[in-house]
């Protein structure tokens, strides 16, 4: 698979290399990735919807519509084996319960791909088998999720859930932009839609208003990043104005200047025990809030900081490591730093809004379609024909 998607790549680079009008060609990106959509919407058509209902956990503190996972660095406490969890930071406890969280990425993965089928084949089919997920994840009383995050990322003896646990909902942003997809090509009836924004708005009333959102808002890491992009992403699917001026005010004067050097990289990430992968996610992360939030009248992609910080300078800063990892001059991180990099989205949308051609040509040969699961979980962004 690798060996393929790096000579299509050259075959497309030699493509885009005499494209002068455009640095993000939604043609070469098809080209490049659509016999591996394809091949996986045949599969995904047959796949049944299943969500936080089909697996109750006696931890949940909350009832069987509620999200539930517990926090991935905490451990049994070897010295007092009965006692509250400690926490041992990058280091994933595999005992920890994950399956809501597993099938909520399952969800996003398969939406996200048959939509982007549909953009393909203009076939129904794919956005039939798409709702189908969705109405059991929004609008089905009997197996749809509620839309608070009151018990994710428990921790045993310590807290029934936790605003970091926020994080865990960033999955649903490709199910969103799938649904504006489908609004846009009029696949929505009146009643699917109605539901969906109904829960979505429901969703971005909780995370503006909880104390648990209004945590996780405040973090000056990744996880504020996260909330950012979420909150934008529905808000501007329920169109609330309001909230996205919030977000686009926040990215200005909190994000980048709060979390982003003088040189482009991102400090409190440095610091973590996987530092190379936490700085491409929170990239990642930023490069979507531009890509969401982004008008004509309003363009974060050329905003900068009065001392010179901007996603372009974030952008720079990782791109020589994303060319040639070995030149990192950080701790390598303790796991899961042989997966990365992979196809990340910051380059992607960098491509097209600051029409840099060579970021789509360092995105053309990475790997599109990874399959550790670490990986996926961090790495929400996966489908780009239903964002081009």
């Amino acid at each position: 698979m690798k060996i393929y998607f790096l000579l299509l790549s050259i075959n497309t680079l030699m493509i885009l290399g005499s494209c002068s009008t455009k640095n993000t060609d939604p043609i070469v990106v098809e080209d490049l990735l659509r016999s591996e959509i394809l091949k996986r919407a045949v599969i995904d058509l047959n796949e049944k919807p299943v969500t936080v209902t089909a697996f109750p956990c006696e931890r949940n503190a909350g009832g069987i519509h509620d999200f539930y996972s517990e926090g991935d660095y905490w451990w049994p406490d070897t010295v007092n084996p009965e006692g509250p969890y400690i926490r041992r930071d990058g280091e994933t406890n595999p005992e920890n319960f994950v399956a809501h969280r597993h099938e909520m990425i399952r969800f996003s993965m398969l939406v996200g791909n048959l939509t982007s089928a549909y953009l393909l084949t203009q076939d129904k089919k794919y956005i039939d088998a798409a709702l189908t997920h969705i109405r059991a994840w929004f609008i089905d009383p009997e197996t749809k999720m509620n839309p608070s995050l009151l018990y994710a990322q428990a921790i045993k003896g310590i807290t029934t859930g936790r605003g970091i646990g926020i994080i865990d909902t960033i999955h649903l942003i490709e199910v969103v932009q799938s649904l504006l997809q489908m609004e846009k090509h009029g696949l929505l009836s009146e009643e699917d839609m109605e539901g969906t924004k109904h829960w979505f708005s429901e969703y971005v009333t909780w995370l503006t208003t909880h104390p648990y959102g209004i945590d996780e808002r405040e973090a000056e890491n990744n996880h504020g990043t996260c909330w950012v992009t979420q909150v934008a992403m529905f808000a501007k699917y329920t169109g609330d104005k309001n909230i996205l001026q919030l977000c686009a005010d926040r990215y200005r004067n909190i994000l980048l200047p709060g979390q982003m050097a003088i040189d482009g990289s991102f400090p409190r990430e440095l610091q973590r025990t996987k530092p190379y992968g936490y700085s491409l996610f929170n990239l990642d992360a930023m490069a979507a809030i531009c890509r969401i939030l982004s008008t004509e009248e309003d363009n974060l992609w050329k905003y900068t900081t009065p001392d010179g910080k901007s996603i372009e300078k974030g952008i720079e800063f990782m791109l020589p490591f994303v060319r040639d990892k070995s030149s990192w001059q950080y701790p390598p991180d303790v796991m899961y730093w042989n997966e990365w990099p992979v196809a990340q989205p910051f380059l992607l949308f960098g491509s097209e809004g600051l029409r840099k051609k060579e970021y789509l040509q360092a995105w053309l040969p990475l790997e599109h379609f990874p399959a550790n699961d670490e990986v996926i979980r961090n790495l929400p962004i996966r489908n780009p024909l239903i964002w081009l």
